[in-house]
């Protein structure tokens, strides 16, 4: 399927989403949301999985349905679509979202599990492959990037206190985030020419976070 751009009632879909957040809405609307949203993220992955596929695995948009088993906000449904190319979570990501702000696309390691954050640390502290990503962050940002994530206060155990790559040795998740307002694009094949080109900026992060911190190890929960 091409890709031609979200449909007319995305957006709308979604801001009736925020007001009512039930099931009866969502009930009444799921036609839309398969419709305007759905099948265009589909066919979004589906036509960008030949050149970010490689190494990264087949493209996915993830569940409406919020895991609310441990969640003060028990609201039963998420307020944005997310789609991802990615081999397992925090070793690499190209990430987009179409929602009520908009369309938001990012990459990097949005969630590393305690072996993964081993490695990037490891990775961090050498004299190779610490400066690389230090630079790409830089490049990145100069280019329009938030470079965003969970990071510590205090300097992470065993690392010294004047380490020359301490802000990013306290970075628990690292990520580079960029983001678009609703406009016609968004309704047009210009949305796909968008997370292409900024997805292609993000491509050498994505790398070296396949390369040197890669999918968790640890079994599934």
């Amino acid at each position: 399927m091409r890709f031609s751009g979200f449909g007319e009632h995305a957006v709308e879909f979604y801001d009736g989403l925020l007001a009512d957040n039930s099931k009866p809405y969502w009930d009444d609307h799921v036609a839309i949301y398969r419709e305007h949203v759905r099948a265009p993220m589909e066919a979004l992955l589906g036509e960008l999985q030949a050149e970010f596929g490689e190494g990264f695995g087949a493209g996915k948009v993830f569940r409406p349905y919020r895991d609310v088993r441990f969640a003060r906000d028990k609201t039963p449904y998420k307020t944005h679509c997310g789609g991802v190319i990615e081999a397992g979570r925090g070793g690499g990501a190209y990430y987009v979202e179409v929602g009520p702000a908009g369309l938001r696309v990012g990459g990097g390691c949005f969630h590393l599990a305690p072996d993964q954050l081993a490695r990037f640390r490891t990775a961090v502290d050498t004299e190779l492959h610490g400066p690389e990503l230090a630079g790409m962050l830089t490049t990145l940002r100069k280019q329009g990037w938030e470079i965003l994530g969970d990071r510590l206060k205090s300097r992470p155990r065993g690392y010294a206190e004047d380490h020359p790559r301490l802000d990013l040795l306290r970075y628990r998740s690292v990520y580079a985030a960029r983001a678009w307002a609703p406009d016609d694009f968004l309704h047009e094949r210009a949305a796909l020419d968008r997370v292409r080109k900024h997805w292609r900026q993000v491509r050498r992060f994505n790398e070296w976070a396949r390369d040197h911190v890669g999918p968790s190890e640890r079994p599934r929960r």
